[in-house]
């Protein structure tokens, strides 16, 4: 049994010839139904001899073809053709150069040709997805299929540079949320805004957790949505932290303040959800799909929070581990741009990093190029000497909308997961980390200095 055609033969050939007019008068038209025309659909060979001249034309030079320009590529470039297609391809064209040949039927042509389009690309990306399923490979599916709705599908073409102008003087054109920390609010004007990505970098046990349990809990107080995803933590646990960073209560004082909290929390105009997922079992096309569920359920995010980024599942299989980070990250700030809000992540140091007085991104841990995705990073930087004092670093280390290479003194508490940021140093990295060098040095000098006058005592 042979396979039935599938093209617009169907619709006619008027309908057809419009449409073609269309691609080559509407250039929005044209980008967005390239994505998902096969020009084989064109049941007549002149038009598609024409679309794929409108289609190569814009691969090569990027910018749409003008009328003078077809006027020459049909003159020079039809040699291929034999005689009787050429000129069918020029009377085609002459027709709808015409000022009185117009397309009366316009929304209803470009409608009916994008779910046609759009239909068969779902079908081949189901087929596709068959095929998978023997391996198991859902994320992969998953992938496929969400590529395949989108193709098509996307009506806004850009930000115009003049019609728009007035757009990029507006606050609310990032719409920022705040740190809640006014030093770095200041250097970032205002905070993470939509679609960007902050990344919060230190080594195990230095306050990656507590930084964005603070900047969500900041969000929220602000009247924020805040979907906070842990991959380490139990929701509980997670929730129980948002409970003492918003009170000030002592997390050893949850229980006994029961009742004080929920006078508390109650009255705060944002929302927060908590989801839990073990560690390694989510991957970013895991948080679409929950992020979809809560839209359904009118739960709009206005953050999200990742607890943390090098803890989720590549959706796409890497043969090396740094290039699946790379790809966990780039989806981050995807995810960020679909939801047009901010999200804040973590990631790990390497083993430089664990004492480090100030930590630079050269101390991320197994994939360095992340840092080129996100819009914010800050390392938190806490010596042993620090964690008994409560005090340690901030180093804005990347900042896309001001000053960075910044040190800010901090103050955290476990107890109570708060942390403020201080007024900056004048200091460098550099002058820090040497100037503690030194004094190390020195210590040790006066340590060893002081065992050798012990030993000549005893003798």
């Amino acid at each position: 049994m042979t396979e039935k055609k599938v093209d617009f033969s169907k619709y006619g050939k008027s309908f057809q010839e419009k449409l073609c007019q269309l691609i080559l008068q509407d250039r929005a038209f044209c980008d967005q139904i390239a994505e998902v025309l096969d020009i084989e659909f064109l049941e007549l060979k002149y038009l598609r001899v024409f679309v794929r001249k409108v289609f190569d034309y814009k691969a090569e030079y990027k910018i749409h073809p003008s009328t003078d320009i077809m006027i020459t590529i049909l003159r020079s470039e039809l040699d291929d053709e034999n005689e009787a297609i050429q000129k069918l391809t020029r009377d085609f064209f002459v027709r709808i150069s015409r000022a009185d040949f117009e397309v009366n039927d316009e929304e209803y042509i470009k409608n009916t040709a994008l779910d046609f389009c759009r239909k068969q690309k779902l079908k081949e990306a189901m087929i596709q997805s068959a095929r998978l399923i023997q391996t198991s490979s859902f994320d992969e599916i998953s992938t496929i299929i969400n590529d395949a709705l989108k193709l098509g599908a996307d009506n806004n073409f850009g930000y115009d540079y003049i019609d728009d102008f007035e757009e990029r003087f507006m606050i609310r054109s990032r719409n920022p949320a705040t740190t809640g920390w006014d030093f770095i609010d200041e250097i970032c004007k205002g905070g993470l805004g939509i679609g960007e990505l902050g990344v919060a970098i230190a080594p195990t046990g230095a306050g990656k957790s507590m930084a964005l349990v603070h900047l969500g809990a900041a969000a929220v107080m602000a009247g924020r949505t805040v979907v906070h995803y842990t991959l380490e933590l139990k929701d509980t646990v997670v929730a129980t932290r948002y409970d003492s960073c918003i009170t000030g209560l002592s997390l050893t004082d949850i229980i006994s303040f029961k009742d004080h909290i929920y006078e508390k929390v109650r009255d705060i105009k944002g929302k927060l959800i908590v989801k839990e997922y073990p560690t390694k079992s989510a991957s970013p096309n895991t948080i679409r799909n929950h992020l979809d569920k809560l839209r359904q359920r009118g739960i709009i995010p206005e953050m999200i929070i990742v607890d943390y980024g090098d803890l989720l599942r590549p959706s796409v299989i890497r043969k090396e581990k740094r290039h699946e980070l790379e790809t966990i990250y780039e989806d981050l700030r995807a995810i960020a741009q679909e939801n047009e809000c901010p999200i804040w992540t973590a990631s790990q140091t390497n083993r430089s990093g664990l004492n480090a007085e100030v930590i630079t991104m050269e101390s991320i841990a197994e994939a360095f190029n992340k840092c080129f995705v996100a819009d914010l990073i800050f390392t938190l930087s806490r010596t042993a000497k620090d964690k008994s004092a409560d005090t340690g670093r901030m180093f804005v280390a990347k900042n896309r909308n001001g000053p960075d290479g910044i040190i800010f003194p901090i103050t955290m508490r476990t107890e109570n997961v708060k942390i403020k940021v201080h007024r900056h140093l004048e200091e460098t990295p550099e002058s820090l980390i040497a100037k503690s060098a030194k004094e190390q040095k020195d210590l040790l000098k006066e340590k060893y200095k002081n065992y050798k006058k012990g030993e000549q005592n005893a003798q």
